[in-house]
């Protein structure tokens, strides 16, 4: 079934913007083009007819054919309106939908023939009406939902009954159709299909609107609450006003913005400070959040974002007096610093270095970092890292925790309060790790000179420049540092103090301190002989550093401290007696110690190097009757293991070059410990020590006193370099040693790294082959005889080895 009303076959048409025109709706148009007003100005007689097509493209001043629709709407001009500009606003009225068959005219306007187009109804009409009334409900509730569209729409929408009007008429009134959508429901002359497409957009209106709803429903819920809290805020405010009380919360606001325009940060940390102050201004005192913004602000106003120490003009010679004042010896790392002042007196410019202090214990790693900063006018700050599991605690932990603070980094320099101090990080090397995150890993970045110019702290969340910050890390023992961190690094290495150097550090460093600090004076109410202070040393300490020599000193001269305190007037000189008396038993007697334990066959002294220093270990082998079982005790790691297997089997090989029966092995058991058991060992260069002690036992030939060794040991025979010779002779020349068995590749380092002053009497043997370690420890050796054939009638027993227990 059809329907069609009649049109006539030529039109005057009217190109339109945006807007599509449907029939039965009357709609507003202003016309402003020339074409358009001479059309409307053509128009003669009561019925005034034109055609309205809708552009393609908008923009399009002048169209043509290929610019318009080819489906528009036949209009009744009912009231024209001319406008002060010049302008006509035309009321026209939808009457029927057509088709553009060819345009016959373009000048003045437009003018072209067209066809109807006539409402087309193909499905069942219990159907067609089940989708009208869908439509009328859907758009009644869009309507309800709407503030742009009258209530009455819904209600002349209902009264409509025939389908075509309906859908004309809620396309021509949903001013949220796009203008897409309104030519598809025109061009469409399926009435059945212009529902459904009418159903479908109605629903998607009406969640946008619902949304919308919702949406407002909970910003007005907020608003009102803002207002409320606003109008309670105003009243406290009349409240102070009136009692003559001043209000806290605005002068804060003030104060903390009057910070920020000091602080001189960069432009990202001021824009993030303003937006934190504006949200801090629209809060109330008593909440959470109000303390959180207050904290992050005062934060960021005191850290110094362009505040430098003022030291540009650097004297390098003033720097060495301080230096050599402070600390005696440690050439190396004097000679670095002034390397490094030199460089920033020419270069001002220069990115500071990332020096790392090895060495064990009490030589002055972080005394030595104070010096560099005094003597580089600079502030120092101090951070302990020994310990540090949790990864925030560098880069700081995220607003979001209560308690949130910045990290160690942030902090530090903030207590140095210049953006340039000497910032020690202290104990690098304890650095833990566990499921809170990796410390080692965030210190990549501080430590890196190219990355830390942009360090972004987790709770500042804006960048900080630490690239003038002077970095010095310190440790004891390199391998715990993984090795990332320790490639950002420059390694310097204070190794232990001799005997010599230890007293001249008491005498004018820790003498004059503790004097100060018990409030003495040294020459009047205490003297310490040289006497004394090596009895200190060498009984009562065993250290590289000296922490403990400072501690013992500390203890004899509050026992002068006591006797003043208790009437007693004359000086105190303290000799070796006062020493022995005053602090007990001697602690250590390593000379002793040596000599009683050397004095057996079986026994070997060796080197090792510990975080604290060089010492003496003993190596002591045992057989007994049994048959090839090797035991080894003494807390050893797999490599140390290894080495002595490796010596066994070298004094197998050549056992009749010693004297020593070749089949010892197939007889006896082996049994090599190392003392000490309750400290972790490893490492092969007591391989040496080990085959000396073999020797040793096997030949029953104790080894010479006074002698100790170290070097890796090889199947062929040959001595291999070995690390920590600086330690490993300083604490030989502690324990007593007078001589020393070195590898002979080793020289070189010996020579560069030990003095002739700090070698006193010891001795250097630089060795290449193991018989070379033997004759220089156990003498010359017999070759091993074999017994003799057994005479007829003779019995004669195979000659066995003298092992002393």
């Amino acid at each position: 079934m059809t329907k069609s009303h009649r049109i006539p076959e030529e039109l005057p048409i009217l190109p339109v913007r945006d807007t599509v025109l449907f029939p039965g709706i009357v709609l507003p148009l202003t016309i402003g083009r020339e074409s358009s007003l001479a059309l409307v100005n053509s128009l003669e007689g009561d019925e005034k007819l034109m055609g309205v097509l809708a552009q393609l493209d908008p923009r399009v001043e002048d169209p043509g054919p290929t610019d318009l629709h080819s489906v528009g709407t036949l209009a009744k001009v009912h009231k024209l309106v001319r406008m002060p500009n010049g302008n006509m606003v035309a009321f026209l009225e939808g009457m029927e939908r057509f088709r553009l068959l060819e345009l016959v005219g373009m000048r003045p306007f437009l003018r072209a023939r067209v066809e109807a187009i006539a409402d087309v109804f193909v499905g069942p009409d219990a159907e067609r009406e089940a989708l009208k009334l869908n439509v009328i409900d859907v758009f009644r509730e869009v309507v309800s939902r709407s503030p742009q569209l009258s209530d009455d729409l819904a209600n002349s929408a209902a009264a409509i009954s025939d389908p075509a009007r309906l859908s004309d008429f809620i396309a021509g009134n949903m001013p949220s159709l796009s203008t897409e959508t309104r030519q598809e429901l025109l061009e469409t002359a399926d009435v059945d299909k212009r529902l459904q497409t009418l159903v479908r957009e109605l629903s998607r209106e009406r969640e946008v609107l619902e949304l919308r709803t919702k949406i407002q429903e909970q910003v007005e819920e907020q608003v009102g609450q803002s207002q409320r809290e606003y109008l309670l805020r105003e009243q406290l405010k009349a409240i102070h006003k009136e009692l003559g009380e001043a209000d806290d919360t605005v002068a804060e606001v003030e104060e903390l913005r009057k910070k920020i325009e000091e602080a001189q940060m960069p432009a990202e940390a001021r824009k993030e400070c303003d937006r934190e102050l504006k949200r801090l201004q629209k809060m109330t005192p008593a909440s959470a959040e109000y303390m959180v913004s207050r904290t992050y602000l005062e934060w960021m106003t005191s850290l110094p974002w362009n505040k430098t120490s003022g030291t540009d003009d650097i004297d390098i010679a003033k720097a060495h007096v301080i230096l050599d004042e402070d600390h005696y010896d440690l050439e190396k790392v004097k000679e670095r610093i002034l390397d490094y002042l030199a460089v920033r007196k020419l270069q001002p410019g220069a990115k500071g270095p990332i020096l790392c202090f090895l060495g064990p214990p009490g030589v002055g790693k972080t005394s030595l970092g104070r010096s560099i900063a005094r003597s580089l006018g600079r502030k120092f700050a101090r951070i302990s890292l020994g310990g540090m599991h949790d990864e925030a605690e560098i880069r700081g932990h995220r607003r979001t925790y209560i308690g949130a603070l910045p990290g160690q980094i942030i902090q530090g320099i903030r207590r140095a309060e210049t953006k340039d101090p000497v910032l020690m990080l202290d104990e690098v090397d304890k650095l833990g790790r566990d499921f809170r995150g990796d410390p080692s890993a965030a210190l990549m970045e501080v430590l890196d000179p190219e990355q830390n110019v942009t360090f972004r702290d987790h709770y500042l969340d804006v960048p900080f420049d630490l690239s003038h910050v002077l970095f010095i890390c310190t440790a004891n023992w390199l391998d715990p540092i993984p090795e990332p961190l320790r490639d950002r690094m420059e390694i310097i290495e204070l190794p232990g103090y001799t005997e010599e150097e230890k007293i001249h550090i008491a005498n004018r460093h820790l003498l004059p301190k503790q004097a100060k600090d018990h409030g003495l004076k040294i020459g009047e109410q205490f003297e310490f002989t040289e006497e004394a202070l090596r009895e200190i040393i060498h009984s009562y300490t065993r250290e590289a550093g000296v922490r403990n020599l400072e501690r013992e000193i500390a203890t004899l001269i509050r026992k002068q401290t006591r006797r003043i305190a208790e009437g007693a007037t004359d000086k105190l000189v303290i000799t070796p007696e006062v020493v022995r008396e005053k602090l007990g038993v001697q602690r250590y007697r390593v000379e002793r110690e040596v000599a009683d334990r050397v004095g057996k066959a079986g026994v070997a002294v060796g080197l090792a190097w510990t975080p604290a220093g060089g010492d003496v270990i003993f190596i002591e082998a045992t057989a007994m009757r049994g048959g090839r079982q090797l035991t080894m005790t003494g807390h050893l790691g797999e490599v140390m293991q290894e080495s002595m297997r490796t010596a066994l089997s070298w004094v197998r090989a050549n056992a009749e070059r010693y004297g020593i029966e070749p089949d010892f092995f197939r007889k006896h058991d082996i049994h090599i410990h190392v003392p000490a058991g309750a400290i972790p060992k490893d490492g092969p260069s007591a391989g040496v020590a080990m085959i000396t002690a073999l020797v040793s036992l096997l030949a029953d030939r104790p080894m010479r006193p006074s002698v100790a060794m170290t070097g890796e040991i090889t199947l062929s025979g040959l001595v291999l370099p070995v690390g920590g010779i600086k330690e490993k002779v300083l604490g030989a020349k502690r324990a007593g040693i007078k001589e020393v068995l070195l590898p002979a590749e080793n020289e070189p380092n010996a020579k560069e790294d030990l003095k002739p002053e700090m070698m006193g009497d010891l001795k250097l043997h630089y060795v290449h082959t193991i018989d070379e370690v033997l004759a220089l420890a156990l003498g010359k050796f017999e070759p091993y005889k074999r017994p003799s054939a057994i005479p007829p009638g003779g019995r004669q027993q195979p000659a066995q080895p003298t092992f002393h227990q």
